[in-house]
Parts: structure tokens; sequence; C-alpha cells
């Protein structure tokens, strides 16, 4: 997405102004040229005999998307049963997704198995139960490396304190449990955090992962997660992509000679491919001054986009109706009964009252977590393939909202009237 005689435009030359006055605001843009060049950069990024890039759909799970990651030859990182079913309905055969789930109980890995996903198991008691049960099903152990990684405490989950993974000072109970109950391990599996982008944290994660799979025997895969950091900003630190590949794939073809066997290494991106991808586009309500602010109320909150105020992450804010207009400093808010700020004293060019403007970077973890909070309909959804636009969801109405509800026959007795 680019500026280009003072329009913002999508790939293709598509204008992004007229997408808002045919689909309406808020609305949520994916320009899947963008998508399509992430893959392949992580994908030409790693030079060894195997490779498989699973898309962590968490991070957007509209099935558009997941059918142009799938013709892209991506498999599917899943953690939940629902994640899972979207993706054998966008067509992902069974082998290629891997459902990693964590603080499930054993009837949703019972549910993973009927539909012959690959199954990853992240604490000891399940795995015990698994193998009781499941005993000839390859499984996946989820490690936890104790490492403090990624750019926000929040999404760091490879440290001591988090609830994922088995640590690895538990690991000779891990292989009791398998020696107990014969469960063959296909693959060892880690995931430290988000935004990270020194190439020093993978290798040092990878040096763990080395040191557990030395001690089984048959496996198949090594999955190193993901947390690539991508820009937020101009001039913002991102994951170098292409340096972390030839550091990564040299130590781990080194490891596949001494283990034996050509393992397939596997990563699970999910912010990398798809955020750079998206734009959310709002619309300006009221321009409000007070006494030390200047606020641009727009027709959203944090029910669309809650990652400036869950995370407190940045999210480039562009006004694309007057991108030539004089720049001012402005206080970009929603119309939530909370306080929900998407940007605070940014200069951006002078906003006025009906412009649109464009929030960056909102192709990962930005609809996937929207909700209707204040009964606010979600937005739409907008696919840009090939210099065309497709609605990929309908903005939600009033029967959204009332489908799944059940009015109650409540007689005025029963209220004590």
């Amino acid at each position: 997405m680019y500026l280009e005689n003072n329009r913002y435009e999508l790939s293709g030359g598509v204008d992004i102004i007229a997408l808002t006055e045919k689909y309406g605001c808020p609305l949520y843009v994916y320009d899947s040229a963008i998508i399509k060049r992430q893959f392949k950069r992580i994908n030409e990024a790693f030079k060894v005999k195997r490779l498989k890039i699973n898309y962590a759909c968490k991070a957007l799970t509209n099935i558009s998307i997941l059918k142009l990651l799938r013709a892209e030859g991506a498999g599917l990182d899943t953690v939940s049963i629902q994640e899972v079913e979207l993706g054998l309905l966008a067509g992902f055969k069974p082998q290629d997704i891997i459902y990693t789930p964590n603080c499930v109980g054993l009837n949703e890995i019972e549910e993973a198995v009927e539909l012959g996903v690959r199954i990853n198991i992240d604490n000891i008691s399940i795995l015990e139960q698994f193998g009781q049960g499941f005993p000839d099903i390859p499984v996946c152990i989820r490690i936890n490396p104790h490492i403090v990684a990624g750019g926000n405490r929040k999404i760091s989950v490879g440290h001591i304190d988090s609830k994922f993974g088995i640590s690895i000072h538990q690991m000779p109970h891990v292989h009791k449990v398998v020696e107990a109950t014969g469960l063959k391990i296909e693959g060892i599996h880690m995931h430290t955090g988000s935004d990270i982008y020194e190439p020093e944290v993978f290798l040092n994660g990878a040096e763990i992962l080395f040191n557990i799979a030395e001690s089984f025997q048959d496996l198949d895969y090594l999955d190193f997660g993901s947390g690539f950091k991508v820009p937020y900003k101009q001039g913002d630190i991102e994951t170098d992509i292409e340096a972390l590949g030839t550091l990564i794939s040299k130590r781990f073809n080194e490891f596949c000679e001494s283990y034996g066997k050509n393992l397939t290494l596997i990563f699970e991106p999910g912010k990398f491919i798809v955020s750079e991808a998206g734009s959310f586009l709002v619309r300006v309500n009221v321009i409000k001054q007070t006494t030390s602010n200047i606020f641009a109320g727009v027709d959203s909150g944090l029910n669309h986009l809650i990652r400036p105020m869950f995370y407190d992450a940045h999210h480039e804010i562009i006004n694309i109706s007057n991108p030539s207009g004089r720049s001012r400093f402005y206080t970009i808010v929603g119309y939530i009964c909370e306080t929900d700020t998407f940007g605070t004293n940014r200069r951006i060019a002078e906003i006025r009252e009906g412009d649109v403007l464009a929030m960056k970077n909102a192709g990962a973890y930005c609809f996937s977590m929207a909700s209707n909070y204040n009964s606010r309909f979600r937005p739409a959804e907008v696919l840009i393939h090939e210099g065309k636009d497709y609605l990929i969801r309908k903005r939600e109405t009033m029967d959204d909202l009332l489908r799944n509800q059940v009015v109650a026959d409540i007689s005025s007795n029963s209220l004590g009237e």
C-alpha cells in the first residue's frame, strides 16, 4: 500500500477511497500481493532439504485468506478445534494442519484426532492421558525453553512463568511417560514470543531445541514457532528474515547431519505474513478540541481494533482523504464507552469531519480480536487480488446480534409484579 499522486492506493492501482464509497466504513482491507510477497520471502530465506511454513491462522482466519495461503503452498498452525475445522473447510489436507492448543481438555484433542490432523501437546498431564488412549498416534511435544523474548511481556510465551509448553527441566518426566505408554514422538516444538528481531534469540532457542531433540530417536520435524517482528512505522526495526535464514539453515543442516536424518524445519508465522497486508479504514465523526487535545473521533473503537489498548501497539494512521493537508497533532479516539485511543498526539495531515483515516498493519490480530462490545456491529472485510476487490465478509446487522439470542417467555408474575 502506498501514496501516489496524493491518493492512497493498493496493488493493481485500486483506489482505497473508492472502496469506502462502495463498502462503507469502518472497513478492513487486505492486499493479497503483500501476503504472497511475505510468504515467498520466508520460503526463500531458509536453505534446507525439507522446509514447511505453517501459517498461524489465529492472526486472521477469514476462509478466503486461508484458501489464498493454501494455494501458495502453506500448511496451517491452529490453536483451537474451530481453527482446525476452518482449515479443513479451506481445503487443507489433515496432515498439513498442526493443532497446538493449551489448557484444553482431552475431549477437544480427541476431536482433533478424529479429524486426522497433527497433534502438539504442551503439558505432561495431557501427554500421559493421550499416551494411554492413543499410543499409536504420533505427536509433537511443545517445550518451554525458559527464554525471555519479544518486545511485549504480554506476548512473551517462552519464559519460566508462562503457561505454555513443558519445561525443559521436566524432560526426564516426559521420557518416563513416553516409555510407559509407547508414544511415538514425531516432532519437538517451541515458541518464545512475538516481535523478536535478534537472530541470537532464535539461535539460542535452536540450541535448546537441538539438545532436546537428540534424546528422541525417530523425529520427523522440528518446529521453531515464529515471532518475527514487522515494521510498524517509518524506520522501525524488523526481523531480517534473510539473515536469520542463513544462520538458522547452517546450524539446522549441521544438526541433521549429526542426527543422521534430514528432518523438516517448520516455522509458523502469522503476523509476518498478514500484518502489513491489512489496512483498517475509519471515518471521522467529529473533531473535538479541548484545553489540552484535539481529538478526532472516528466510527470505530476497541471493539474493532483492540491492539493499541490491549498491547500498547502502534498503528501508523494516515489521512487518506486529505494527504496533502498541513500537518497537525491529533489524538485519534473511538466511539466506545471506554477509553479507546488509537493514537496519542500523532502528527497527521489536517483532519476534517467526514475524512477517512487508514490504520496500517491491520492484517494480524485485528479483525480476529474484534467483538460486539457496546452491541456494535463488526465491520466488513475486503480482499484486493490481482487488481480487483472482493467482499470476503459482510458487515454485520442487527440480525447477526440477535441470531443466537433466545427471548425468554417471562411473565409479569415471575418478575414479582
